[in-house]
């Protein structure tokens, strides 16, 4: 019975030495501090191990002694199933148990901005989006073109590049794929007001996505000069209410990929292109978006300049600009003055 007291006892005797040694060990190493001298913004991704992390915080020049940043972490039970991902603004020169803390809690987590420009397809978008999110493109990429996401949304492969209106965001870095896509559905929803609903009868257009498969071609004819955008929109309308096809080369380009990149001098065998897209082919707007236009394009499209103007051709120059036309004699001219300085060139 002695024994067995003394051997308890022993036991209680070694794990108070042990506890008080770790609280020893927490206040000498938990107080290690950063070596950032501002406040830093850092992502922490629970995709990573703990050490993993570490790396990334030394490589970064958040900590210069892992070794220490991992006691206080083990002490702490921080793992990759107990820190919370996000983007941490951390101050400058915090202590090893400050953040071990913060990162248990999310204390120090911070909203991210979520750019997207110039996107052409879902891929570029997701792709562009895993720049800013804790989102991996591919997974990205296939949640939004999976049939439950379209349905849910109300969209066909071809239409929904026009749920994603180019702007900036600001998400939490750990946002997922599913909160990304129900974000930018709300998005959509508060720049579809009813006033622009109905230029959207007004101009002939059945659906939002209609008007912006006509923005992105407008903006594929012209990216730099926005006071064109009413213009072209208008000539493009009018096509459409007579029947004629929209005859768009950026519509055939983007039958070709990235293929035509560059390539200044189109020829008829690149019209002869034959995919739905292509609008010298097929009369009427294409199934979908060839890209993801700015906001103004649509506005543009919804209140088009009031023109009879059937036909454009970019100017002999530089400047980025178009000669526009009703007589096709007229645009006859344009366009073999245009080829005959494009000719001079090269």
């Amino acid at each position: 019975m002695v024994r067995m007291v003394l051997l308890g006892g022993l036991v209680v005797a070694i794990a108070l030495a042990a506890w008080k040694w770790d609280k020893v060990m927490m206040l000498w190493y938990g107080s290690t501090k950063t070596i950032n001298t501002v406040e830093m913004k850092i992502a922490v991704d629970n995709r990573l191990s703990i050490e993993e992390i570490a790396a990334f915080f030394k490589k970064q020049q958040l900590i210069d002694d892992t070794d220490s940043f991992l006691y206080v972490a083990n002490l702490k039970g921080l793992t990759a199933k107990t820190v919370e991902p996000g983007m941490y603004a951390v101050p400058a020169k915090t202590s090893y148990r400050d953040l071990c803390n913060a990162m248990l809690s999310g204390k120090m987590e911070v909203e991210v901005v979520v750019t997207f420009n110039n996107c052409k397809t879902i891929h570029d978008l997701a792709a562009k989006v895993s720049e800013d999110l804790m989102i991996d493109s591919t997974e990205l990429e296939q949640f939004i073109l999976a049939d439950a996401t379209l349905n849910k949304y109300d969209f066909t492969v071809e239409t929904i590049p026009a749920l994603f209106l180019p702007n900036s965001y600001r998400m939490y870095y750990d946002t997922d794929k599913e909160e990304f896509v129900k974000r930018m559905a709300e998005e959509f929803k508060k720049f579809w007001t009813p006033e622009r609903l109905a230029k959207l009868k007004e101009v002939g257009l059945n659906s939002p996505s209609q008007a912006v498969t006509l923005a992105s071609i407008v903006y594929g004819e012209q990216s730099k000069n926005a006071s064109e955008w009413p213009i072209i929109a208008g000539l493009y309308l009018n096509r459409v209410r007579t029947g004629m096809k929209l005859q768009s080369d950026p519509t055939f380009k983007f039958c070709w990929g990235d293929q035509l990149e560059g390539v200044q001098r189109l020829t008829y065998e690149h019209r002869a292109k034959d995919c739905p897209y292509n609008t010298y082919l097929y009369a009427g707007l294409p199934p979908g978006p060839i890209s993801m236009p700015p906001t103004g394009v649509i506005d543009a499209v919804l209140n088009p300049d009031k023109n009879d103007y059937l036909y454009m051709c970019a100017q002999p120059n530089y400047e980025g600009l178009h000669n526009f036309t009703h007589d096709y004699a007229v645009h006859a001219r344009n366009a073999k003055e245009f080829q005959n300085w494009l000719a001079t060139q090269q």
